[in-house]
């Protein structure tokens, strides 16, 4: 069993009351509500999208890349430069630049400003749920540490349930640049509530950005990482061309995109407090059940999808894995990372974005091809093999290293 380590608020350091720390959790989540529904509204508006800046679809399948993109640089570059200030400060900072990127999307005048407007609002994802998971984390008893990162968490999740379906209906009736522009409004949001509502406390003065990248001396880290990657890429391979793949796979109308949108919203909810509740007994052997159950509600969509509305139960399964394996990951780094909590809570999100990036990149591959719509879920199934190797010769280490330091002990 994987043991999570945190640190403790100094005895100057007020402790908050249940009430107060019930509205930062929910500032914070807020904040994850605005991140979740920027990352994958564009699947669900990606025909628009397309169809507005003069490319073909495939080709605006590069935007989901390049926000994880940025992502995946922003996670380690703001961890490592922001590790001494406070917390909440930092929780800010990170939102208002995501505000400005989510601005630049909805004004970018071509494709190539969007993508750099994308790879923008990328940077600050992976930080800001760090760093908001540390101070979730650092609100609560050793006993809710798990739950109250699953809650901060779960505004990622919820909203896939109203975010991501409302902006995919505001974008195909409305325009997709509209989107983008609520989106900034949430930020702006989450800006004011974190000020209002997280308690403030001093930076780490012993922290320095030296010490975070001690983060990546660590094989269990790069396993973790690497298994991440791989159990959730093939999520973002078939979740990437989702609209398309229900309309010429499944023979269904645009009316139906946000509907699976939904089910995959309803899925990372109950996703999400089922990762809760198995975090409580193996972060471990939970990253197994989501790695390998992936796997399985992949090939199921493979099989469903051209059913129609059958693949919605398969797409449901689906985002109760991706849940079970983020808020699992996340426990899991902020554990193997040692002294550099906050790279380790951030590269979560990294790990995730490299997901994000490479399934899109390969299932735009095999589409490109001339597979089809139900190729990327076959290379999901085997991302998602590949994850499960990882996470075995993460566990043979753990394994390993426990016995080495139990001979030690004798």
């Amino acid at each position: 069993m994987t043991t999570v380590t945190h640190e403790r608020p100094s005895a100057s350091t007020p402790t908050p009351g249940p009430r107060r720390v019930a509205l930062a959790i929910l500032a914070l989540a807020t904040g994850g509500f605005a991140i979740g529904t920027t990352e994958f509204v564009t699947m669900g508006v990606l025909p628009e999208i397309a169809a507005g800046v003069g490319v073909s679809i495939p080709s605006a399948g590069h935007l989901v890349s390049a926000y994880a993109l940025g992502v995946v640089v922003g996670a380690p570059v703001l961890a490592y430069v922001g590790a001494r200030l406070p917390r909440r400060s930092l929780a800010v900072a990170l939102m208002v630049a995501f505000v400005v990127g989510n601005v630049g999307s909805a004004l970018a005048a071509s494709y190539g400003l969007l993508m750099l407007s994308r790879f923008v609002a990328g940077l600050p994802h992976g930080a800001f749920f760090g760093v908001a998971s540390l101070i979730a984390a650092g609100l609560v008893a050793d006993s809710r540490k798990g739950r109250a990162v699953a809650m901060v968490m779960l505004g990622l999740s919820v909203a896939n349930v109203f975010g991501v379906p409302a902006g995919t209906w505001l974008g195909q009736n409305v325009g997709w640049r509209e989107v983008y522009w609520l989106v900034a409004v949430l930020g702006l949001v989450t800006v004011v509530l974190t000020v209002a509502c997280v308690p403030h406390t001093p930076g780490d003065p012993h922290a320095s950005g030296r010490r975070e990248l001690t983060a990546f001396a660590r094989p269990q880290v790069w396993l973790t990482l690497v298994a991440g990657a791989g159990g959730f890429g093939g999520m973002f391979a078939v979740y990437t061309y989702i609209a398309e793949t229900v309309r010429t796979v499944g023979g269904l109308g645009s009316g139906a995109v946000p509907l699976f949108l939904l089910a995959y919203g309803l899925g990372m909810v109950a996703g999400t407090w089922v990762a809760g509740e198995l975090a409580d007994w193996s972060v471990l052997r939970s990253l197994f059940i989501g790695s390998a159950g992936m796997g399985v509600s992949l090939l199921a969509f493979f099989v469903l999808a051209p059913g129609g509305w059958w693949g919605v139960p398969a797409v449901f399964a689906i985002a109760v894995m991706a849940s079970v394996l983020a808020v699992n990951l996340q426990l899991r780094l902020m554990s193997v990372a040692g002294e550099a909590k906050t790279l380790g809570a951030a590269m979560n999100h990294a790990s995730l974005n490299i997901a994000n990036a490479a399934g899109a990149w390969f299932g735009g591959l095999v589409i490109t091809a001339g597979l089809g719509y139900r190729a990327p879920a076959l290379v999901g199934v085997a991302l998602s093999v590949f994850g499960l190797v990882v996470l075995t010769a993460s566990a043979a280490l753990e394994r390993h290293q426990t016995t080495e330091r139990a001979r030690i002990d004798e």
